[in-house]
């Protein structure tokens, strides 16, 4: 019998800026701890992403010891502290949601405006302000920072893999964005899954994951392309979207460690209903 096991987990502090792999990571009850606890907002509090900005791709993020380092081409590194001290409060809104945030500084407002050439603003979810999540989907309880709507995006390697087969140049997963990687399952197997454990941590996933234009912008030079998305649309669509990997929702916090098994303890019909 296949091991599954996680390969890659991925960070993104900032939400649709570039992220980080790492070999081990806390989970809390918004998902991996930091993972977009931050965001960027325009001038009407309305988020904003790469579907707006393509050059957000270019922006990197990393923690360090020192803190959030935040980098761009041409522009000096910008160093926040993982514990904001909380000041101003800016209404942000996030598909719909709205949230108390709090805003960083005028230096990181200066930052970002300066590299994406618009007026914008950086906020911060305190873990102290609660996000809920649709409850079509999930708990009372459960709980997100300024994810699009979940804590995780589950992803296999093989599902890329079957996706890159389709490809004249195949891509990276970090095209996808996911928080966490699975590998030894066949392609779209997580399709049906629908309760799995990954260490020591229960995870629910009942939703897949509609995919946006960001997948089609490229992370090294911001720019857009036909692919994946093409490629994507003829081999995963249904009702009019692609899908591409699923959400899902925790049920303990913990640890989560590159290497851990993977149990499948609830199995369903596939989602999307995709032959």
């Amino acid at each position: 019998m296949t091991t599954l096991t996680l390969s890659d987990i991925f960070i993104y502090p900032v939400k649709s800026l570039g992220g980080f792999r790492v070999e081990t990571w806390e989970v809390v009850s918004t998902g991996l701890k930091y993972d977009r606890q931050w965001m960027l907002i325009d001038e009407n509090g309305q988020f904003l992403s790469q579907r707006k900005l393509a050059e957000m791709a270019l922006i990197q993020t990393q923690i360090t010891h020192n803190g959030l380092i935040i980098s761009a081409p041409l522009q000096e590194d910008l160093i926040l502290s993982l514990t904001p001290e909380l000041s101003e409060v800016l209404q942000s809104t996030i598909w719909g949601d709205s949230c108390s945030a709090h805003h960083i500084s005028k230096t990181a407002d200066t930052w970002f405006s300066r590299f994406l050439k618009t007026p914008c603003h950086l906020v911060y979810l305190p873990t102290q302000t609660k996000r809920g999540v649709d409850l079509m989907y999930a708990h009372d309880n459960d709980q997100v920072s300024f994810s699009d709507g979940f804590p995780f995006l589950i992803a296999s390697k093989n599902s890329l893999n079957h996706l890159n087969q389709s490809l004249q140049t195949p891509i990276e997963m970090v095209r996808f964005r996911p928080n966490l990687v699975i590998d030894g399952c066949g392609a779209y197997d997580e399709d049906t899954w629908r309760e799995i454990s990954i260490g020591n941590i229960d995870f629910r996933l009942p939703k897949p994951c509609s995919r946006c234009a960001i997948p089609g912008i490229n992370p090294q030079t911001a720019q857009h392309e036909k692919e994946p998305l093409t490629a994507l649309s003829q081999l995963r669509k249904w009702q009019n979207k692609t899908y591409f990997g699923q959400n899902a929702l925790h049920n303990q916090s913990g640890e989560l460690n590159v290497g851990d098994k993977i149990t499948v303890n609830l199995i369903g019909d596939k989602q999307p209903p995709i032959s």
